[in-house]
């Protein structure tokens, strides 16, 4: 088991709260490896969105626009 930044039981939850009964921990360690790779896409293009606007803090308007571009 690779452990990765989210920690698995948030992701389990949210699997759950979208209506599953039971979730494996392969569908758990599956959906959080994607969930970091959407997340870091999305954090990335947020930085650059700053630092165009000339500023060293993400603005939730960064996240906003970065997510809607993906």
């Amino acid at each position: 088991m690779k452990m990765g930044i989210l920690p698995i039981a948030p992701v389990d939850r949210l699997v759950r709260e979208a209506g599953a009964e039971r979730v494996s921990e392969g569908a758990r360690e599956a959906l959080a490896k994607i969930l970091e790779e959407e997340g870091m896409k999305i954090a990335k293009e947020a930085i650059k969105l700053a630092e165009h606007a000339g500023r060293k803090t993400v603005k939730v308007e960064d996240i906003e626009l970065a997510a809607a571009r993906m």
